[in-house]
């Protein structure tokens, strides 16, 4: 019995198949956490000259970054500083309307007995916003404080905060101002306090300066704050922080968490 040969079959290389390389692990760099009496930052006169190093209080600049607690006192705040200024009236508030536009029956139109119903124009409005509304949120102290501690090391490690010994002027003068804060700038080696256009800084005094106050709140890119009024939103809102007489404001700050 004759057999016949089967074709032969041509052999084809595969194509190699691709092997993903593994991703090298991402190495975070961690922030430096300030243990008692090792924290220290450069203190700046108004020349921007350096004047020497100041150290940092460990519960006011050793904090850990707490991104939830900061989101909740911050939004709070945000809501108790909310106006109530949207208003609509009812339809029992609206004037006029008093008497019935047709008699019910007898007319071809649809019954109606006040031209002030909601479905009228000049009428009443439905579920519309209302004044009495209440944005507010209760937000304990030890919160508020907290969350300030956190925006305040936080600055620190990320070089946003600027020491300053003192801000005082002879008179008013807004120029003087500007030629301050340039100086500590190029000092400090934060040139973006000047060059950036808006929400630039808070300027936080130990105390009450009128003539400081009046010499700086020209400028539009400045927030004028007292120490003992500084609080989470001013530090989220404003890029860099600077505080003058760091001994004193210190010394404030401290107090606070203790109340």
């Amino acid at each position: 019995m004759a057999t016949t040969k089967k074709p032969a079959v041509k052999k084809t290389k595969a194509a190699p198949s691709k092997v993903a390389t593994p991703r090298a692990p991402r190495t975070v760099k961690k922030a430096p956490v300030i243990e008692a009496g090792k924290g220290e930052a450069m203190v700046y006169g108004m020349n921007g000259a350096p004047l020497g190093a100041i150290a940092l209080p460990a519960e006011l600049f050793g904090a850990k970054w707490n991104a939830d607690l900061v989101h909740q006192v911050v939004t709070g705040m945000q809501a108790n500083a909310r106006p109530t200024v949207a208003n609509t009236k009812f339809r029992g508030e609206v004037s006029g309307g008093g008497k019935k536009p047709w008699k019910q029956k007898g007319t071809g139109r649809a019954r109606h007995g006040s031209t002030r119903s909601p479905i009228w124009r000049h009428g009443g409005i439905t579920h519309g916003p209302r004044a009495e509304r209440d944005y507010s949120v209760k937000i304990n102290k030890k919160m508020r404080m907290a969350a300030l501690v956190a925006l305040l090391s936080r600055k620190y490690r990320d070089g946003e905060v600027i020491l300053v010994e003192s801000m005082s002027f002879t008179e008013p003068k807004t120029a003087a101002a500007v030629t301050t804060l340039k100086a500590i700038a190029k000092g400090s080696g934060v040139s973006e306090l000047m060059t950036k256009r808006v929400n630039a800084a808070v300027i936080a005094f130990s105390k009450k300066d009128t003539t400081a106050e009046k010499s700086l709140r020209n400028i539009g890119s400045m927030t004028l704050e007292e120490v003992r009024n500084l609080n989470p939103v001013d530090l989220v809102t404003k890029k860099y922080l600077v505080i003058e007489n760091p001994k004193e404001s210190f010394a404030i700050l401290s107090a606070r968490l203790t109340k």
